[in-house]
């Protein structure tokens, strides 16, 4: 990779077959800028749904999967976190795409500046529902006995939970479904950096804020609705840059 390469950071693609302009976005993306790129960040819901690692065998999975492999081949370290819509994505996966599986909240380094990466939706405390719910289908029993199914269950199952929550989601006010603030101040305390990433809430925004009379910065990523939204940090200054498909 260039000396002073960029770190990058995506999230919220939701690719699927139906969603060209996203796919043919990222595969843009991942022929060109995150090829020069000194480590690429994936911070959740890289598919719209992922019912476990056999959808692979779908031909569009695959060439996600390759694609993230050839950033990595090129020399870029690859990462990727689970996303609320993804979070059956499993060691297969991460194999095929050269990539290194992220835990629900990671303090990595870039530039010498520790920075706070993660999905977003375990901020989202003030959904009371959403993060029982989050427990219950996240924990080993109910991912054993998902995965356990066969294919088409799941796939069924998925094709509910989409439903319900796009319902869910819509009658709740809007405080509700976004991050709580003293989520956001405990994970700064929790984890002692000064800057924050996340995606999940398709609220893009710069928030700047106090936590106990230190300046920090949360940044959510933009989601990839109809065209890709990149956010490269280096040396310490953040860029956007949007990719059409």
């Amino acid at each position: 990779m260039p000396a002073g390469a960029p770190t990058l950071f995506v999230a919220d693609l939701h690719l699927a077959p139906a969603r060209a302009n996203p796919l043919a976005a990222f595969h843009r993306f991942t022929r060109g800028q995150a090829r020069r790129a000194a480590a690429l960040y994936v911070l959740g819901d890289l598919f719209d749904w992922w019912i476990g690692d056999d959808q692979l065998r779908e031909p569009y999975a695959r060439d996600v999967a390759n694609s993230l492999g050839e950033v990595a081949a090129a020399g870029v370290p690859v990462y990727v976190a689970r996303g609320n819509r993804d979070f059956l994505i499993g060691e297969r996966f991460v194999r095929a795409a050269g990539a290194t599986l992220l835990g629900e909240t990671t303090r990595i380094d870039v530039d010498g500046e520790p920075i706070l990466v993660l999905h977003g939706d375990e901020l989202c405390t003030d959904d009371v529902e959403y993060q029982a719910y989050r427990r219950r289908i996240r924990s080993p029993q109910s991912v054993a006995r998902l995965l356990a199914l066969p294919p088409v269950a799941r796939r069924g199952i998925a094709w509910w939970l989409r439903r319900k929550s796009r319902n869910a989601t819509a009658l709740k006010p809007e405080s509700i479904t976004d991050v709580a603030a003293a989520a956001v101040a405990d994970a700064f305390r929790a984890h002692g950096v000064r800057r924050m990433v996340h995606g999940h809430t398709h609220r893009p925004a710069r928030h700047r804020l106090d936590v106990d009379g230190v300046a920090c910065e949360r940044i959510v990523l933009a989601d990839w609705h109809d065209r890709g939204h990149v956010l490269a940090i280096e040396k310490g200054e953040v860029t956007e840059h949007d990719i059409d498909g």
